[in-house]
């Protein structure tokens, strides 16, 4: 069996019970980054919480996972394995996918476990979501590319949530801002860490408040972001017929004389002759 595991996001508090059994059953532990999972292992034997125990840990990320799933057996994966991202839930802007598709094309058995991530906080946190949202992770890096991509993102009719590095925020709220400057935006950094902030208003007003205050404390930015903004306003002209979609209907020369001349105003009988010819 295979078990995907969420782990904390900054306080260790959040493992869950089920994630503890889990590590307890563990042999072989697959890690985004094998130091940052024997750094939380370590510290959960210190706690109490995990009995000291050597696993075997074998890296498994976006970079090596093709090569590490063509060289390993299936026998491999008769252990007990625990797969872990660096922090929140596996396959959510973490890698994880490619296994879950390896372990479905080859039948064998694995198990997701519920646990604690970015996204989910930020949408409570943020008093815009009610009910759907649209989650893109982080947006590209070149700025030609994410000029667009959060160009169209803003065109959604859904709150978006988008995850955000420190060296990016400003320019990415930017460009947000130059789309409609005033959308709401919730951002929040540190989530659950003892440095944990959260900013609220429009983008116009987050974007002012976050470069003036950042210019005189350079800390202000450091740590991962995660910004919710709210859905696109509905288009009022959106359901407004036009003439060029009047004439595309199938319905009689006579209603469509009357519904002409009370759209462009004129008389009923000299549309409907011009409609006739």
């Amino acid at each position: 069996m295979v078990t995907f595991l969420p782990t904390p996001i900054g306080n260790l508090q959040d493992i869950t019970l089920r994630t503890l059994e889990a590590l307890r059953e563990c042999e072989v532990l697959l890690c985004e980054d094998t130091r940052v999972s024997k750094k939380l292992v370590s510290l959960l034997v210190e706690r109490g919480l995990l009995p000291l125990k050597d696993y075997q840990y074998f890296a498994f990320h976006t970079h090596n996972q093709t090569q590490f799933l063509s060289q390993i057996s299936l026998e491999f994966f008769s252990q007990n394995i625990g797969f872990l991202s660096d922090a929140g839930m596996p396959c959510i802007s973490d890698p994880g996918v490619e296994l879950v598709r390896y372990l479905q094309t080859h039948n064998l058995p694995y198990e997701v476990l519920g646990g604690i991530s970015a996204v989910t906080l930020a949408v409570a946190f943020s008093g815009i979501v009610e009910k759907e949202f649209c989650f893109l992770g982080f947006p590209p890096h070149k700025l030609k590319e994410r000029t667009q991509y959060l160009a169209n993102a803003l065109k959604n009719p859904y709150p978006t949530i988008f995850y955000e590095s420190p060296h990016r925020l400003l320019e990415s709220l930017e460009l947000m801002a130059q789309v409609d400057k005033n959308r709401q935006v919730f951002l929040a950094k540190e989530l659950t860490k003892k440095y944990q902030q959260t900013f609220q208003g429009t983008l116009a007003q987050i974007q002012e408040s976050l470069t003036q205050h950042s210019s005189k404390d350079s800390a202000l930015l450091k740590g991962e972001w995660v910004i919710v903004v709210s859905g696109a306003p509905l288009d009022t002209n959106e359901n407004v017929l036009t003439q060029e979609m009047l004439l595309s209907l199938e319905i009689p020369p006579k209603i469509k004389a009357k519904i002409l001349a009370k759209l462009k105003g004129g008389n009923a009988s000299e549309y409907y002759q011009l409609l006739i010819k």
